[in-house]
């Protein structure tokens, strides 16, 4: 509970530093590089090689698949029985099952499971969530997105090889039986420390609560899908399927994370309902931190 509770301290420091005008407007964006291309590549080099490969790491590696395809083919059964419009469903379809698992996630997992299980985490994250954005993300942005252009498999494959959080993750899979120097493990520790505060702060200084009337049914939908139903069922699941172990359980933990940022700033820039996108990803973070304390009470 301390962590919990260090973790929201993280976020209203950042959302009080957004009134402070010494801070630019780039502040968030900044703060979301420095997380993307120095403290996640670090805490994967550190913790990935610490991963013992067996068949417990499978549920990180399906779950967020599995997800993926029960989320989606939700929203599709929904937008046809609420007839909604075009950019409505492509949002749905794009918010709903993609979650925060990296830039909320860790920090979550990392303050309920504690340090041990952050492997299984970035496996959910990196195999399951960027790869997902990467590749279904760019076809539901391509479908239903403004611009209407297919997604070019050349660039989604760019897209993945230039990531630096999954190259530091290839890189660690490759290094994973040679130890580090002394030298290298220190500065690899002191920078993936660096993340929960960095990444909370950035995500308390671009939190927006954007409520708009006309949206709050699907806003209400989807946000029911991605932090109650889809977890639910990841639970059902692994405990029809016997796995009760920390990796099936962060995995399930990872299922109930609000939707991504990411793939929020896509949907407004494909013109996607900014204004639902916008609802989804703010309120979902707030509602988050009440319902995965509760979730995490469930596992």
């Amino acid at each position: 509970m301390d962590n919990f509770l260090i973790t929201i301290a993280y976020l209203l420091v950042g959302m009080g530093l957004k009134r402070l005008k010494s801070f630019p407007e780039q502040t968030g964006t900044v703060l979301n590089l420095f997380v993307i291309y120095i403290s996640l590549p670090a805490l994967v080099l550190l913790k990935i090689p610490e991963l013992t490969f067996s068949s417990r790491i499978l549920a990180p590696l399906l779950m967020p698949w599995l997800m993926l395809a029960v989320s989606a083919g939700l929203v599709l059964l929904l937008a046809r029985f609420f007839t909604w419009d075009h950019p409505t469903t492509g949002c749905l379809l794009l918010m709903v099952p993609l979650g925060n698992t990296s830039f909320l996630g860790i920090p979550m997992v990392k303050a309920f499971f504690g340090e041990g299980a952050i492997p299984y985490a970035l496996l959910y994250d990196q195999f399951g969530s960027f790869l997902a954005l990467a590749t279904y993300g760019s076809l539901i942005l391509a479908l239903y997105g403004s611009a209407g252009v297919r997604p070019d498999l050349s660039c989604v494959v760019k897209k993945i090889a230039s990531f630096p959080p999954f190259l530091a993750l290839l890189a660690a899979l490759l290094l994973k039986n040679f130890p580090y120097p002394v030298v290298a493990a220190s500065l690899l520790q002191a920078l993936a420390v660096t993340l929960v505060p960095v990444v909370m702060i950035a995500v308390g200084y671009q939190l927006t609560l954007r409520l708009n009337r006309a949206v709050l049914g699907q806003m209400g939908v989807g946000l029911a899908i991605k932090l109650v139903a889809a977890p639910l069922l990841a639970l059902l699941l692994c405990r029809l399927a016997g796995l009760n172990d920390e990796p099936a359980r962060v995995a399930i933990f990872e299922s109930g994370m609000p939707p991504m940022v990411s793939a929020g700033a896509l949907a407004i820039l494909a013109d996607l309902s900014p204004p639902l996108t916008a609802a989804l990803v703010g309120v979902g973070i707030v509602i988050s931190f009440a319902t995965l304390p509760l979730l995490h009470q469930l596992l």
